[in-house]
């Protein structure tokens, strides 16, 4: 049976399936979480997006992550990636108006990684971003190289859609602003394998020190 989310999003094609989750202790900011590519099978309950919420949370950040269009009880059909931008902004939308205070991180995996960068790129309500699996090979990435927002990187060494020696050609282009960090993890692929713990380590790790600054 799929899993329910405990949220919905009004959005304009009708309504977004979310799941929001706050932080264990003190809630130090908020985070939109995006998920990998619909037609791939990618929902907000990925284990790799799951995992990473969980590393956000460890950090203090309450976490909404959604499905976007046309997966699980979100209405829509999928829009190659240009609804999808549509949508992410909805979820901001959500945070802005209920965590008005607090600072947004915005993590993606995969094709989630795509939206929300391009998305977040030049939205004042971000403050940072988090890449997980940075498909590189399959999308043009180049427009990160305007990025002035801390950035984090983290990749399997073995991923099969983003080759490490490409990734590390975008992050050498990418101004000093966005103080980019990029974290390869040895021996997995582009779904971490058994490194999903390593994953949520350095995840948490990352946006604490950001937090702290």
């Amino acid at each position: 049976m799929y899993p329910s989310g405990n949220l919905f999003l009004p959005a304009p094609h009708g309504q977004l399936e979310a799941i929001l989750k706050e932080p264990r202790g003190e809630r130090k900011g908020v985070a939109l979480l995006l998920h990998p590519h619909p037609l791939g099978g990618g929902t907000m309950h990925n284990k790799v997006v799951f995992r990473g919420g969980q590393g956000l949370n460890d950090a203090g950040l309450t976490v909404l992550r959604f499905n976007f269009r046309g997966v699980g009880q979100s209405t829509g059909t999928h829009d190659d990636g240009i609804g999808e931008k549509d949508d992410a902004r909805v979820g901001l939308d959500y945070l802005i108006e209920n965590y008005p205070n607090d600072e947004i991180t915005l993590a993606g995996f995969s094709f989630g990684s795509r939206v929300g960068t391009e998305t977040a790129l030049n939205d004042e309500r971000v403050v940072r971003m988090i890449c997980i699996g940075t498909p590189v090979d399959k999308y043009d990435f180049s427009f990160l190289e305007n990025c002035r927002k801390p950035l984090l990187f983290v990749h399997g060494e073995n991923d099969e859609f983003g080759s490490v020696e490409n990734l590390r050609t975008l992050v050498s282009r990418l101004p000093k602003e966005a103080e980019a960090k990029l974290e390869i993890i040895p021996d997995c692929g582009h779904f971490f394998d058994d490194k999903l713990d390593e994953l949520k380590r350095i995840i948490t790790e990352w946006t604490v020190r950001q937090l702290s600054r």
